[in-house]
């Protein structure tokens, strides 16, 4: 396993493509990206248990699924890091016959996307049936998935997670980005949305905190609590507190990065907060 260290500086990083990734092109969502960065990085260096190379099938390993979709540029960051694409086709991000859409597809066999994603409401959905899949094929590994806050307006969530806990699909761990921000503001102004971990437990949920979303100690620690949990008749949520644009100073804590690229300027003042590490792409 990575050191902590190792993983600091690969997460510095990750942070740096992502700016520079939204900003070649003028168009990403940074801000959710930034804010995410500490969990993918956690999840694909020292959680999740994956096998060498990649296939659709993803029998055997354990499978990931990222319902907010728009969050794409750490996204493809992570999996080129980790060694499923070459890392200089990060270059590419949003460009015309571009396997980096601004939306994760299949079409274009990117290795590391198994489903196209960003219909928000849709990846809890596909998470459970994955895991479903897992245990009619005895396969003993988990599902892991990724949600917004604001996603969860969408009632469709609902019903996948009430369905999830009456079918005690015990191998999925879901968790939420509560960062508080989505396109059009704060949650809280758009549609408070209440205690959502409570939600969960109501539901039938096993329900966990991670109060420090952008500290990776505390993120891998979550984790690994999570899926200690998994296997005991219920699904786990962890409800992970992020901050949108986490390690850019300007972009922290407002809704106005979700989906806007940094000028000229402002890049050169995000990537000095983010010196590199591992090299440029």
């Amino acid at each position: 396993m990575p050191k902590i260290e190792e993983l600091q500086d690969l997460t510095q990083q990750v942070r740096r493509d992502i700016l520079r990734m939204v900003h070649n092109v003028n168009s990403g969502h940074p801000g959710g990206s930034l804010g995410c960065t500490e969990f993918l990085v956690a999840l694909y260096n020292e959680v999740m248990e994956l096998k060498e190379g990649f296939d659709m099938d993803g029998t055997n390993e354990d499978l990931f699924f990222l319902s907010n979709g728009h969050i794409s540029p750490v996204f493809y960051s992570v999996l080129a890091r980790r060694g499923y694409f070459p890392i200089k086709e990060l270059s590419t991000f949003r460009l015309i016959n571009s396997r980096l859409q601004g939306h994760p597809t299949t079409h274009e066999g990117l290795p590391g996307v198994r489903v196209a994603s960003g219909s928000l409401g849709q990846g809890m959905s596909v998470a459970i049936g994955a895991a479903l899949a897992k245990k009619l094929n005895n396969d003993q590994h988990l599902i892991y998935s990724l949600h917004g806050d604001g996603e969860l307006q969408e009632g469709q969530n609902w019903e996948a997670i009430m369905y999830a806990a009456g079918n005690n699909v015990d191998n999925l761990i879901s968790t939420i980005d509560l960062n508080g921000q989505q396109i059009d503001g704060a949650t809280k102004d758009v549609l408070p949305m209440g205690d959502i971990g409570e939600k969960f437990r109501v539901f039938g949920w096993d329900v966990l905190e991670i109060k420090e979303g952008n500290n990776l100690e505390a993120v891998i620690n979550g984790l690994k609590e999570a899926k200690s949990r998994t296997g005991k008749g219920k699904p786990v949520c962890i409800i992970m507190d992020t901050v949108m644009g986490h390690g850019v100073d300007f972009m922290m804590y407002t809704h106005a990065w979700h989906g806007k690229a940094p000028n000229d300027e402002q890049l050169k003042t995000a990537l000095a907060q983010n010196a590199e590490t591992l090299g440029d792409y």
